[in-house]
């Protein structure tokens, strides 16, 4: 299906079809290891780019903007029962376009502007949304940045603590993007009552870990769940908010339309009502299994290739790099893994000496891998093909890219 698409294409714009095919044998051809990236299946594919993308549905089902919803409020009803029945949450809320639109919903629907909000420290692990000064969450809100310990690298949950019972926030938020840890949403959310705060949960990165008991679950402790569905998800690129409150349902609702959004994207919506399916069936939850074995045998063969790993290892999808012993910049290994078609992503590391357009840390994830079926012995030889990378790049470029062709070949994806 992918390739009488993209065939459709080309042919009805050359220049479009063009930029499509060189990213789709750009994909076929690298190693991905992006945490935040994913390979959906043809289906999700096939919904995003379906006739439900003409029509506005401002509003919800039964009560829309516009007339001629009936059909797609039928689609946007599978998707939120889907989503209850997978995470066991009571409301779900579908329509952000994005995990940083769901979070500004979030904001909107439990907190004000110049309200004092405790977020985990971009430089720490956390996200733009949880605080940063670039984002609207660091422009209109009085921030309160909480990191790990310098030690272990893990969440100081004493420190948050003292932060929480001096600065009294109004919401704390539990999530992180690059974070390897399991995060203890149980504690955070006696901090959250100790003193009076709601609580936010940004699952995004570790959504579909916890869709299937591979992490703890927030939402028996949080206020609001928010997440993205691609990720670990393996959805659509979107977003979409769970609470198990009444009243901070109907809120969230108004927060996301009209507070936040115009219309919906229905074909998304779409694609996320089949994802949330997938991720119904038993094959998903051995999918996450695999993830994270992917990740945990990735992380101890670069350990024992003398990488340092920010906290040591991971319990999660993803691992932080610590490449100062190498020599290299984030950005530097960034580029050059990206010259032997391994795709990998610059992140900062706690207390990173370099700046953020360099950084000293390098963000790796299995989710992708693992799609294309990739098994705990090649994340070894992968590991291998980072060190040489690292350490021998001009005398084994041309080795490592043909030992990636090989590798990728063996695990194909869009058959």
């Amino acid at each position: 299906m992918v390739k009488e698409v993209m065939s459709f294409i080309s042919k009805y714009d050359p220049e479009v079809g063009a930029a499509i095919g060189d990213e789709f044998a750009r994909q076929k051809r690298n190693i991905e290891l992006i945490a935040s990236e994913n390979f959906v299946s043809e289906a999700v594919l096939a919904a995003a780019g379906t006739v439900l993308t003409n029509k506005y549905a401002e509003g919800y089902p039964g009560h829309r903007y516009y007339g001629g919803c009936e059909n797609v409020d039928v689609v946007e009803r599978i998707a939120v029962e889907r989503a209850k029945k997978l995470f066991g949450a009571k409301f779900v809320n579908v329509q952000p376009h994005s995990g940083v639109s769901a979070n500004y919903a979030a904001y909107i629907t439990l907190v004000r502007p110049g309200d004092t909000v405790l977020g985990m420290n971009l430089d720490h692990g956390g996200h733009l949304s949880h605080g940063s000064g670039a984002n609207f969450s660091g422009k209109l809100y009085n921030i309160v940045s909480y990191g790990v310990t310098p030690d272990t690298n893990l969440i100081d949950y004493d420190e948050l603590r003292r932060l929480a019972l001096k600065h009294r926030p109004r919401m704390i938020i539990a999530g992180a993007s690059a974070y390897p840890r399991v995060i203890d949403f149980a504690a955070f959310s006696q901090i959250a009552k100790e003193v009076g705060a709601y609580l936010m949960a940004d699952i995004a990165h570790i959504c579909g870990l916890v869709a299937v008991g591979e992490h703890p679950s927030p939402v028996p402790y949080a206020d609001i769940v928010s997440s993205t569905t691609h990720k670990t998800m393996r959805g659509p690129r979107g977003g979409f908010l769970m609470t198990n409150d009444e009243e901070i349902a109907k809120k969230i609702n108004s927060s996301v339309f009209p507070g936040a959004q115009g219309g919906p994207l229905m074909h998304i919506i779409a694609a996320k009502a089949i994802a949330f399916g997938e991720a119904l069936r038993p094959e998903f939850a051995d999918y996450q299994r695999r993830i994270r074995r992917n990740a945990s045998a990735l992380a101890s063969s670069l350990l024992a290739r003398g990488f340092d790993l920010v906290s040591g290892g991971t319990d999660n999808h993803l691992m932080l790099l610590d490449l100062r012993r190498f020599g290299h910049t984030g950005r530097d290994m960034e580029r050059m893994l990206d010259s032997v078609y391994i795709t990998a992503n610059k992140n900062k590391i706690p207390n990173d000496p370099e700046n953020a357009s360099l950084t000293s840390g390098l963000r790796l994830g299995t989710p992708s891998v693992t799609t294309r079926g990739f098994t705990e012995d090649d994340m070894d030889k992968i590991a291998e093909l980072i060190r040489l990378t690292a350490t021998d790049l001009a005398g084994s470029a041309d080795y490592i890219r043909s030992e990636v062709e090989r590798l990728c070949a063996g695990h194909p994806i869009y058959r």
